[in-house]
């Protein structure tokens, strides 16, 4: 019996509003599987004078120095504006997410072939509600507007776009107009080998009561008359979202629109990016050397290896083994990096300094805070051995690289909408992970190979890499490990009883056939006891939770429907071979509301 997975809340309900940006606080990447190196960058940016320290980590040449053919996707706030830009990567055409108000000489830099609009949770008429700027329009590409991006279209030329008296949520039966006329763009076109009903998801509350002129009716919905319209230059737009996965034929549809209207190659892969950036990593660091922290997840391991594959022994990775990691990992790190990779590797046992740091300590954040600090302070340490300062020069010498495991989640959930400026005008999202700041003698650059890249074609690059699958599609882990599924004080005793319950949550998953099906799953000590029975006696032991959700990106996930008889095995031998354990609970709760990590 496999695990029934659903769609994640995000694509259930595409459109709800978001903050007032202006009111928005800073936002953080809050990925599930943080890596340890993003510590450094976020640690300089928590700093007050972080705008103008003289050592923060600097960043050049992010970009490729000829960009490939690539999708748009303007960004006016939507919840699945970055699923868009996903599901186009899916078809092999490369795409970025970039803020509606982004400069026009930045988004030309990309190499478009064509736009789409995302949806968002303004109203077109709205005072100060975000437009398609003008020079998108006399550009002459291919336009695909999605729900708001369509009532855009239809408003900014010239159509009629009014609140409707019954609002579209859910699922809803598309009907297309074969008898639309001869045009460029018609249903032969975007809508090309579907039937002519088609099951869409809808999410509005305006709708389109008169289209532009030279626009063509493509198609209609019970409850909304013009829920398609096109006309000859390219320009469509679509009442529904093609990149939910309820819109049965979506992905058709979007590849009618990539391949037949913007006439793009789809020669966009994880393969060819790796060619492409180890060029770029060579151009960077020239002559220079690369710090990387690794952690053992699939982020840092890639850009390491990456690097490796680009400027060989210029890198030297620092292992930092914090205590706080699964049973055996650091083990299986040291033995693929140094014995199978060749890579440069130093291994520093910080187990000891990193539980006596976080004695005594409740408080998640200040659980995050300590483990943070703690591993930016060793990552000093080692980084002053590796390339020493002198008393003349207390900064760190120009052409030294810090090599950051960043992927394009965290950089959209954290404002920056890839390489383009702009407002951010995506819903606030809680920081995971707040730490302490960089020592003002550390003036290192940022390598960031995956700053691009989705995780699946983070794993894709892995294994064109040749990393072990293990490695590839090992499931995240949180950047301040067992210390925040510890609910309470972080003792050895609890991070040995955790270890033990996480083991066999994993070798049964494993054994069940289901790990690559799960974003993750693992155990979480609580800080609650209750009574047993066993045999003669009554324990009175720790409650442990089992955790286990299905998701693409972390950023939504939903609780795993695991078999019956697999809880059934996890839970018999956790109270069974686990002394300090005698119950074991499930959580069946989706994100949101709640987040994949209990803190």
């Amino acid at each position: 019996m496999e695990p029934q997975t659903h769609p994640s809340p995000a694509e259930e309900a595409p459109e709800s509003p978001s903050p007032d940006p202006a009111e928005a606080p800073r936002k953080h990447p809050t990925s599930e599987d943080l890596e340890v190196t993003s510590y450094l960058e976020e640690a300089a940016a928590s700093r007050p004078e972080a705008g103008s320290h003289p050592g923060k980590p600097r960043s050049k040449d992010k970009r490729r120095p000829e960009a490939p053919q690539t999708i748009v996707v303007l960004d006016f706030g939507g919840q699945t504006a970055m699923l868009i830009a996903r599901r186009v990567r899916e078809c092999s055409v490369y795409s970025e997410l970039v803020s509606f108000d982004a400069p026009e000489a930045d988004v030309r830099a990309l190499n478009p072939a064509g736009f789409i609009l995302s949806g968002g949770p303004a109203s077109v008429y709205d005072e100060g509600a975000p437009h398609v700027p003008n020079w998108v329009f006399e550009s002459g590409l291919p336009i695909l507007g999605i729900c708001y991006g369509l009532q855009l279209l239809a408003y900014q030329l010239g159509g009629r776009v009014e609140p409707s008296g019954h609002r579209e949520y859910g699922h809803a039966i598309l009907h297309l107009n074969r008898e639309a006329g001869p045009t460029e763009v018609s249903p032969s076109h975007l809508f090309a080998g579907l039937d002519s009903s088609v099951p869409v998801w809808m999410s509005h509350g305006d709708r389109i009561t008169e289209p532009p002129p030279g626009f063509r009716v493509l198609a209609s919905s019970d409850s909304s008359p013009i829920a398609a319209i096109g006309n000859g230059r390219g320009y469509i737009g679509i009442q529904f979202h093609p990149e939910v996965v309820h819109t049965r034929d979506g992905k058709t549809i979007l590849e009618n629109f990539l391949f037949k209207v913007c006439g793009c190659r789809g020669d966009w892969s994880a393969a060819n990016f790796v060619d492409d950036a180890v060029e770029r990593i060579r151009a960077q660091v020239g002559s220079g050397r690369v710090i990387c922290a690794l952690s053992g997840g699939v982020d840092s391991a890639v850009t390491a290896a990456l690097i490796h594959k680009a400027i060989g022994d210029q890198l030297t990775c620092v292992f930092v083994d914090n205590g706080l990691l699964r049973k055996e990992e650091p083990e299986r790190v040291v033995e693929t990096f140094r014995r199978h990779l060749a890579i440069n590797l130093v291994h520093v046992d910080a187990a000891d300094r990193f539980v006596a740091n976080l004695a005594g300590i409740t408080d998640p954040e200040q659980k995050r805070k300590i483990v943070g600090e703690t591993f930016i302070r060793i990552f000093e340490e080692e980084a002053e051995r590796l390339f020493p300062s002198s008393p003349a020069h207390p900064q760190a010498p120009e052409g030294h690289f810090i090599a950051q495991g960043t992927t394009y989640p965290d950089v959209i959930e954290s404002g920056a909408h890839g390489s383009t400026g702009g407002s951010n005008v995506a819903a606030v999202i809680k920081t995971h992970h707040n730490v302490g700041g960089l020592p003002d003698n550390m003036n290192f650059e940022l390598v960031e190979p995956l700053r691009y890249l989705f995780k699946d074609e983070v794993r894709q690059a892995g294994l064109a890499l040749g990393l072990p699958e293990e490695m590839v599609f090992r499931q995240p882990f949180p950047g301040p490990g067992l210390a925040i599924r510890i609910i309470g004080e972080v003792t050895r005793e609890k991070l040995d009883t955790l270890r033990a319950c996480d083991w066999i949550v994993m070798s049964e998953v494993k054994e069940a056939g289901l790990y690559r099906d799960l974003w993750q799953a693992f155990a979480i000590l609580t800080d609650t006891r209750s009574v047993g029975v066993m045999g003669d006696f009554r324990p009175y032991g720790w409650v442990v939770a089992i955790r286990a959700v299905t998701a693409e990106d972390a950023m939504t996930a939903d609780w795993a429907r695991l078999p019956y008889d697999v809880l059934q095995r996890i839970a018999n031998r956790i109270v069974n071979e686990v002394p300090a354990v005698n119950r074991v609970v499930y959580d069946v709760t989706s994100k949101p509301p709640g987040t994949i990590e209990w803190e």
